[in-house]
């Protein structure tokens, strides 16, 4: 059986096999740091980019989203943005959430605005992260995700400087292998062993996708093909399989071409297609990753994902209420998982996506669908629900966490939406109140924002985003 050591050199076997050689080791994170970004020691630089994800941009109210970043800044710290604030938004958290008071950066966009960190290197945001690198003398950069514009700024920092500047991410190399689901299933075989994804076939032409649907769809109920690199399911598409076997092949065809001009697809991206799991069972865990030799991966926790329509978007996640061997299986190959990628250089937040198929409180099969290289939806409500100290002695305590969409909200305020639930406002000091919300920049434009819904039971969790929050908001 494949352990921690093993799966490690297998994780170096890759990373050597695929010119994983980083330009970055000056500035990568080492073990003082790590442990000292992780305990708020030391000033970050938090920035929610999501610039590199494909098509990203489609997603209604996506450019606000970098404000995500506020509720992990500590005082000392800065968050950066190209987007402004919500009105009332940074009074709340300093004053109901008790999030402290750390340093907003307006940048000015330079590209599209999500790309907060090539704008933090232009004009007085600039100005302001030399300002303050030079007067701590010893930072971190923490990003959503450790693109290259994020290794570029660290760097660029460092040189105008002098100071210490560290990034708390995976090098590019190992960034890009854990967002890349044809890479994860190589490594998940690899390193966990065979049987623990369905069954993949990966090409780049339209003729050979074809081929590998009608070929899976003979032994499935459905089939789907992927992208490697998108995000929520957005580079997703599921077929019945009847209707791809029963097809002629060029029909077949045609279906994966529209699929890949409507994600953008480049042409040289590799392309999966896949079996597609029948069930709605999908856990994520969530991982923490010290560098190499600062100890081992760390389980920070397991959630039920909350998915909608076949392609399985996501819409949130909610603590397991999963069967103990389910939680065996997931934490297992996680943390195999995780040891390749730390021996990549990849460092801090992972999450693994995966689905349950057959019953989890019996007989029951575990398959890997996707990594998330990066913060995300289930990690930063998780993150803030720890900080606001919602635990007993067993842990968090239940809640539920996601977007909550309304078209009757476009327009609103995020006064108005503290004016309407005042009351119901979770506050940390006292532990009382049911709802935390964040992400509210896409209210007014897209009548969407995060909310984190807490119960003394799951299902009361769930009751206060399904019954008692649209009642309130009269929507």
């Amino acid at each position: 059986m494949t352990d921690l050591t093993d799966a490690r050199r297998i994780g170096a076997q890759w990373a050597s096999d695929h010119g994983h050689a980083s330009a970055w080791d000056a500035i990568a994170c080492d073990r003082a740091t790590f442990e000292d970004a992780g305990s708020a020691r030391v000033p970050s630089l938090h920035l929610e980019d999501v610039s590199a994800i494909p098509f990203v941009s489609v997603i209604a109210g996506v450019e606000r989203y970098q404000h995500r970043a506020r509720v992990r800044a500590f005082d000392g710290d800065v968050f950066a943005a190209v987007t402004p604030v919500a009105d009332g938004y940074e009074p709340y958290c300093r004053e109901v959430l008790d999030l402290g008071s750390p340093q907003l950066v307006m940048a000015d966009p330079i590209d599209h605005p999500t790309a907060v960190a090539r704008a933090c290197r232009h004009g007085q945001a600039w100005r302001d992260l030399v300002t303050w690198t030079r007067d701590a003398g010893r930072v971190v950069l923490h990003p959503y995700m450790a693109i290259e514009d994020v290794w570029e700024l660290g760097a660029a920092l460092c040189a105008e400087t002098g100071a210490e500047v560290r990034v708390l991410g995976p090098t590019p190399g190992a960034l890009w292998t854990a967002n890349d689901k044809a890479s994860l299933s190589a490594i998940a075989e690899a390193a966990v062993g065979p049987g623990w994804i369905m069954r993949t076939e990966v090409s780049r032409t339209v003729d050979a996708l074809a081929a590998s649907l009608q070929s899976i769809a003979t032994h499935s109920t459905h089939v789907g093909l992927k992208r490697t690199r998108c995000a929520s399911a957005m580079g997703n598409i599921v077929f019945d399989a009847s209707s791809i076997r029963e097809a002629p092949p060029l029909e077949v065809a045609e279906r994966v071409r529209r699929f890949l001009a409507h994600t953008e697809w480049d042409g040289a991206e590799d392309v999966l297609a896949v079996e597609w799991g029948d069930t709605d069972i999908s856990p994520s865990t969530q991982m923490w990753i010290p560098p190499l030799g600062a100890g081992d991966p760390v389980l920070q926790g397991i959630y039920e994902q909350l998915l909608e329509g076949p392609e399985k978007v996501f819409l949130g996640s909610r603590p397991s209420t999963l069967a103990a061997a389910v939680h065996r299986d997931l934490t297992h190959a996680s943390m195999l998982v995780s040891a390749a990628f730390q021996a990549m250089g990849y460092v801090g937040r992972c999450s693994f996506d995966f689905i349950v198929l057959g019953d989890p409180n019996g007989e029951f099969d575990v398959r890997f669908t996707e990594c998330n290289g990066r913060w995300g939806g289930t990690s930063t409500p998780m993150f803030l629900v720890d900080r606001l100290g919602w635990h007993d002695g067993h842990g968090r305590k239940p809640y539920h966490a996601q977007d909550f969409v309304r078209e009757a909200l476009v327009g609103a305020t995020f006064a108005d939406l503290r004016g309407e639930l005042e009351d119901l406002l979770f506050d940390p000091r006292t532990q009382k109140g049911r709802f935390v919300l964040y992400n509210v920049g896409p209210l007014e434009q897209a009548g969407k924002f995060d909310v984190i819904s807490l119960g003394r039971t799951p299902a009361e969790a769930i009751e206060g985003v399904a019954d008692v929050l649209p009642r309130r908001l009269g929507v």
